[in-house]
């Protein structure tokens, strides 16, 4: 296999499935869905470039707030190559859990979660099981939403993966938001520093719309990713009372 399939193919199997983040982003936020919500992200749906060779990698996240302050997801990804080198689909299975409410939960001060889970084997590459763990902090103003994440995960190849990063978003209110993210992730002797710009469309309550560009540099190679997405909200089973989440959940304006 020549070196720009192998490099993508190293890329895809070691991606920190990060995001159970919300769209258009690899990380994610301090919040979860609402308790007795069912949340589908189309997306990533990513197209990447690199040096003569293009990667299509579409996503399918599912969250479903199970309980007061948590939620679980399944985050799904199909990776693609042109010239044809073979497929690759990766899986996670995560808990989220919120454990301050904060400015997400519509109250005061940084709200801040941890999220762990299970990367599961990949078909159509080599791997195994593997393990994952974050802690996330966001803080809201009236111009601009951070959100800070710390990874960390035993890789599907027994790799000892770190990632650390921020997204940062405009004003909450505006119907269409500029955001960005950027993060440094350190997995075997590989280092990889991306850096995102994009826009999200909150269409209604429960729709947003979300479109972006990213450049990385990884294995010493430059890529370029463009993406878009979209994230729908649907409340499945009753729960008794509203939670008082007001930035949706993960892949809603603010959720994650």
């Amino acid at each position: 296999m020549i070196r720009p399939l192998g490099a993508l193919f190293a890329l895809a199997l070691l991606w920190p499935a990060r995001a159970e983040a919300y769209r258009p982003f690899d990380e994610t936020d301090a919040d979860v869905a609402a308790q007795g919500e069912l949340e589908l992200e189309l997306g990533p749906t990513q197209v990447i470039h690199s040096q003569g060779t293009w990667l299509y990698d579409p996503g399918l996240v599912l969250n479903v707030g199970v309980l007061h302050r948590m939620e679980i997801v399944l985050n799904t990804q199909a990776t693609f190559l042109s010239p044809p080198a073979g497929d690759v689909f990766n899986g996670e299975l995560t808990a989220k859990f919120v454990l301050r409410n904060g400015c997400l939960q519509g109250a005061t001060g940084p709200s801040v979660a941890t999220e762990v889970g299970v990367l599961l084997p990949p078909v159509g590459a080599e791997g195994h099981f593997g393990a994952s763990g974050a802690v996330i902090a966001s803080q809201r103003w009236p111009a601009a939403t951070v959100h800070l994440n710390g990874y960390v995960a035993d890789s599907r190849l027994g790799q000892l993966d770190l990632v650390g990063g921020a997204i940062i978003e405009g004003p909450f209110d505006w119907t269409v938001r500029p955001v960005s993210e950027f993060w440094f992730e350190h997995v075997g002797a590989q280092n990889t520093g991306s850096g995102l710009l994009g826009a999200i469309f909150s269409l209604r309550e429960n729709l947003t719309v979300d479109v972006a560009v990213r450049t990385a540099r990884s294995d010493g190679q430059d890529l370029l990713e463009l993406r878009a997405g979209f994230t729908f909200g649907v409340s499945i089973f009753p729960t008794g009372e509203p939670e008082p989440s007001i930035s949706g959940s993960s892949g809603s304006p603010a959720g994650g």
